[in-house]
């Protein structure tokens, strides 16, 4: 069996390393788009994780989503060609993996969808064009829980699904272990809650970003926030910045490391975030932090129905009754995490190698 895995941005590093570290270089290529906002930041954080250097790098220029598209399937189609693989490994939503799904579905390469069946059902989201395509193209489909495979059910998919779990849990189980050895992350706050922001339809929209923005500084909670380049883009062009800097309960951080934000999980009270990732990370057995999700919807639905998150929506004043009432209470359900035991990539590779 011969694979190519495919990635260009953090999460799908996070959650493919667990299926690329088991597999050697003779039988799989490892292709990075570069669709990361920094491309040398990309590659170091695949360093970061003990990834070798891939053996193609896409260099994508362009911050359109349509020219990244065309460039990386006009990129993907030589590289494939030359490499011939039994299939292609894709991983989730982004813009590298509908042009890596296309490029493949056009060359007639078998596509493996890893987290496939995620629906929002809010068409706002890029991401989910992105993943209704891939999973309508894709010939397997790992589908993390059972309501995902029942998601790609109503749609008559015509691959072969697959409920494996999802990989993020593997990722935690092997890296929470040495995090704090890694991690040089220093909070100045002793107790805190862990803040992340970086969905379009967040920090994009200036009234959207207003709001979450004013309900975290108004709290008078201790929150530690990592922010991603294109919200501190948005918070700069819209003003917002200046009011954090003079936030005496907020620490900002540049855009963290993954030892870090592991560091950063397991040491807050609780999390309030927009990141579809952080929603899965949080159940993990070495997290278990309750997650306030600042969105009108969620994908990750599972988390919401156990127990575990708890959707909030954007409006100030629902956001700070939430982290108010969840500050004099943040204790879980004794719920398991819906995402699996942590052995999903070895069921993946085992139906991939079953298959071709």
């Amino acid at each position: 069996m011969k694979t190519a895995v495919i990635m260009g941005t953090r999460p799908e590093i996070i959650k493919l390393e667990p299926i690329i570290s088991k597999l050697s270089k003779r039988n799989c290529s490892i292709i990075f788009s570069g669709q990361h906002h920094d491309y040398q930041m990309g590659l170091s954080f695949l360093k970061q994780l003990n990834i070798r250097r891939p053996d193609f790098s896409l260099r994508i220029s362009k911050s359109n989503p349509n020219s990244q598209i065309s460039q990386m399937i006009g990129r993907l189609s030589k590289i494939l060609q030359d490499i011939k693989p039994d299939t292609v490994i894709v991983q989730g939503d982004t813009n590298t993996v509908l042009a890596s799904s296309l490029c493949s579905l056009k060359l007639g390469i078998p596509i493996s969808h890893v987290e496939a069946g995620l629906r929002s059902f809010d068409w706002r989201m890029p991401e989910e064009h992105n993943r209704i395509v891939t999973d309508h193209i894709s010939d397997l489909l790992f589908a993390p829980t059972r309501n995902a495979k029942n998601n790609l059910t109503s749609e008559n998919i015509h691959g072969k699904i697959h409920v494996t779990g999802n990989t993020v849990i593997d990722a935690i189980n092997k890296f929470s272990k040495v995090s704090s050895s890694k991690s040089r992350i220093m909070p100045k706050f002793e107790n805190f809650v862990l803040f992340t922001l970086h969905r379009a339809e967040n920090v994009d929209a200036k009234p959207s970003l207003v709001s979450i923005i004013k309900s975290i500084i108004s709290s008078k909670e201790n929150f530690v926030f990592p922010i991603h380049p294109r919200t501190m883009k948005r918070l700069h062009e819209f003003g917002l910045y200046e009011k954090l800097e003079d936030a005496k309960n907020i620490q900002t951080f540049d855009s963290l490391g993954y030892f870090d934000m592991l560091e950063l999980m397991k040491k807050c009270s609780f999390i309030v975030t927009d990141s579809g990732g952080l929603q899965e990370e949080a159940t993990s057995p070495t997290i278990r932090k309750k997650v306030l999700v600042i969105r009108k919807s969620t994908d990750r639905p599972e988390s919401v129905e156990s127990g575990l998150s708890e959707l909030v929506g954007t409006d100030t004043k629902k956001i700070l009754s939430a982290i108010r009432r969840t500050s004099k209470d943040s204790r879980l359900p004794s719920t398991k995490t819906p995402y699996g035991n942590g052995q999903t990539a070895a069921k993946i590779l085992k139906i991939i190698s079953d298959t071709y």
